[in-house]
C-alpha cells in the first residue's frame, strides 16, 4: 500500500512538516512538526487520521516548535536519534538567539538508530543515520519516498557551518541517499519535493560541480 504524504510549510523558517498517512487504517506519523501546532492539528483532523508518533529527522529548533502543542492534543511518542539529544535540550536557546516564540517540548520518548524499522499501520519505514547537518540526523525511507530533513534540498544541500555540523559526514550521508535509487521521491525539510534521480543529475553538490567546504 502506498502512503499518503501531506506537507505543510510552517513557521518563520518556512519548514516542511509532513503527515505520513496509512490510507486504509487512517493512522499517521507526524514528521518534523516545526511550528503552528493548530494548523497541523487541523490538517490531521481534516484527513480523518489518528496520529501514532512524531518522527524527527533532527533537533534544530525549526523542526521542533509544534511538539508541545501536539503532545497536549495527542500523547504520542516522540522519536529522535540520541546524538541529537543535546540540540533538542537546548532548542529554547536556539529560539532565543533567533528571537522567535518557542515552547520547549517534553523530552523524546524513543530513540532512533540506523537500520531501525518504524511502522504506521501496514507501512514500514527504515531509519538511516545521516549525520553532517546535525550529529543525530536521520533519513526515513520506504515505499519509494524518503524524508531527508535538511541533508538534501532541490538543487542544494544542508548547512555544515552550524554548531555540531560536520561537512565530511554530510558528504558520506549524501552518498547513502543517492544510493536509494533514482525513482525515490525526496521530501526535504525546506523547499519543494524532488527525486534522487533529478538531484544526482542536476544538483551541483551531487554531480561534482560544487564542493562541500571542509569535506
Amino acid at each position: 500500500m502506498s502512503p499518503t504524504v501531506t506537507g505543510l510549510t510552517v513557521g518563520a523558517f518556512q519548514e516542511n512538516c509532513y503527515l505520513l498517512i496509512e490510507p486504509e487504517a487512517k493512522r499517521c506519523a507526524i514528521i518534523d512538526p516545526g511550528a503552528e501546532p493548530e494548523r497541523i492539528i487541523a490538517a490531521i483532523e481534516r484527513a480523518g487520521a489518528a496520529p501514532d508518533a512524531i518522527w524527527l529527522t533532527h533537533a534544530h529548533v525549526d523542526h521542533l516548535g509544534a511538539i508541545a502543542g501536539l503532545k497536549r492534543r495527542w500523547d504520542v511518542p516522540v522519536h529522535l536519534h540520541p546524538l541529537d539529544g543535546p540540540l533538542y535540550g537546548m532548542a529554547y536557546r536556539q529560539a532565543a538567539l533567533y528571537g522567535i516564540p518557542f515552547e520547549q517540548p517534553p523530552d523524546p520518548d524513543r530513540p532512533l538508530g540506523d537500520g531501525d524499522v518504524l511502522r504506521i499501520g501496514t507501512l514500514e519505514f527504515t531509519v538511516m543515520h545521516a549525520p553532517g547537518h546535525a550529529p543525530g540526523h536521520v533519513v526515513l525511507h520506504g515505499h519509494g519516498v524518503a524524508f531527508v530533513g535538511d541533508c538534501l534540498f532541490a538543487g542544494s544541500i544542508g548547512r555544515t557551518d552550524l554548531p555540531m555540523s560536520n561537512p565530511r559526514d554530510l558528504a558520506a550521508s549524501l552518498d547513502r541517499i543517492a544510493a536509494l535509487g533514482d525513482e525515490t521521491v525526496i521530501y526535504p525539510g525546506h523547499g519543494p519535493a524532488t527525486s534522487v534521480g533529478v538531484e544526482t543529475r542536476t544538483n551541483p553538490f551531487l554531480t561534482g560541480a560544487a564542493r562541500i567546504v571542509g569535506a
